[in-house]
Order: structure tokens, then sequence, then C-alpha cells
């Protein structure tokens, strides 16, 4: 059952708009919105993307949840960030970790709500993470260390902002910075106050309108140097597959 109907008119109903001032704001002609709200019509892709924006809840609670039953005050109000993120699993039901390599960072804000883009993406099994949405990012710089830009850091998808803690690290993806780890000081009303691990970088603010997404640093994968053969002659695939190699073999002695 779709939902896009009712919580059309519970939407507007709730900032007390008309359904000309709620079409304007979204760019749509008002009889064709009136439609959707009607349930005559179920709105496209790029509409309820425009929906989805312009009321910062993500297109799979709009279609298929009944938000007069839940507290959306509890949401994750973040600019941008209402984007369905769908947990992959391979045929043993592990979750599949999307890896975003050095090269897709500059496509990653572009591409992180296209399917094709993420599909795209080499993953990784990490059975012992439990239940959740997780990515692997690279990091860039020495301002986190022991991790540097030769570390993939593993962060857990994080949905509503009172999941987040301070003096946790986190992967934060912006619009201003693209992708960056760092270290949460402090919780503003309409910013995150967050500091490098590195003392010669000083803290500062991001606005929470500035955030795309955030995800929980869980688990890094580095390299060592030390081998003979260093990690700059291997592919990311490679790397990431003999690990996941190494894990199965785990599994299967303990078996």
């Amino acid at each position: 059952m779709l939902y896009i109907s009712d919580n059309l008119k519970w939407l507007r109903s709730r900032r007390n708009m008309s359904q000309q001032e709620v079409a304007d704001g979204m760019n749509l002609p008002v009889d064709r919105y009136k439609k959707y709200e009607y349930g005559k019509n179920t709105p496209p892709a790029e509409t309820l993307l425009a929906i989805s924006r312009y009321y910062y809840i993500s297109i799979d609670l709009l279609l298929t949840v009944d938000l007069r039953k839940i507290s959306i005050e509890n949401l994750l109000q973040l600019e941008d960030n209402r984007i369905v993120l769908p947990v992959v699993v391979d045929r043993e039901g592990n979750n599949l970790i999307e890896i975003i390599p050095h090269k897709a960072q500059a496509g990653y804000l572009t591409g992180y709500a296209d399917a094709e883009f993420m599909e795209s993406l080499q993953q990784l099994t990490l059975p012992f993470l439990g239940p959740g949405k997780f990515r692997a990012f690279p990091i860039d710089g020495d301002s986190m260390p022991p991790h540097n830009n030769k570390t993939f850091v593993v962060g857990k998808y994080i949905e509503n902002l009172g999941e987040v803690r301070n003096d946790k690290t986190y992967i934060l993806i912006t619009v201003s910075e693209g992708i960056t780890y760092k270290r949460l000081s402090k919780k503003n009303p309409d910013s995150f106050t967050v500091a490098p691990d590195n003392v010669i970088y000083n803290p500062y603010d991001i606005k929470l309108s500035d955030i795309l997404e955030i995800w929980e640093y869980v688990a890094h994968i580095g390299r060592d140097d030390s081998k003979q053969e260093t990690a700059s002659a291997l592919s990311v695939e490679q790397m990431f597959q003999s690990l996941s190699n190494d894990i199965k073999e785990v599994k299967q002695k303990l078996a």
C-alpha cells in the first residue's frame, strides 16, 4: 500500500499551507499536485525527489509509511539527506559494504543517490560488524592519526541526530568539503563543532545544512608498507578481495 496521498495531505496541513503554496514551493503546477494529493496519480521519480527535498523526508517513508503514526521530529533533518540507502546482502545474508576508492571521491557527491553509481562500486563483506548499512571511505591527509591516506575507514550510516555523540568520530559528507573524517566535539543547534585528532589543526564548525550524510566510524583497513609488495602495487579491488578471502577462511575453520 502506498501512503503518498495521505502523507502529502498531512504534511501540508502541518505547515498550514494551501495546495497552491505547496505546489509553488515544489515548482509544480497546482493541478498536477492536486492529483497526487487526491490519489488520482502517483508522482514520478523526479517529482518524488522534489517532494522529498521539500519536506526533508525520505522517499521510502513518503511512499510506504503512514507519517501520521510516527514522530517525524526525531528523523534526521539534514538538507538533501532524505535518500533511501538500501542494505544489499550476499548469498549468505551478510551485508555488502560499498567501497569508495580515491578516484571516485569527486563523483560521490553527485552519485551517492544514484543506484547505478553505487552498483558500480567494489564491495566487501565484514560479517563481524553486525546489522546496519556500512560503507568504506578513503582518508586523505594527516589530520586523524593513526589514519592517513593509506587507510580506508568503514562507517555505519546514521539516520537520526539523536544517535550522534560527542567525542566519537564520524565520516561526514558535506557540500563544501566532500568526504571528511573528524571527531565530534560539540553538537550545536545548527552546526557540529568538529576537531582533528592531530593537534596542529584547529577545531571548526560544520553547518547542519551543509551535511548530506553522516557515517559513524566502526572499523578501519590499512596497509603494511614493510612488506615487499606494497599496496600501491595492488588495486583496491585486490586488497579487499584478499581480505574477504581471509575472513571466509576463518569462518570455515570456526564452523
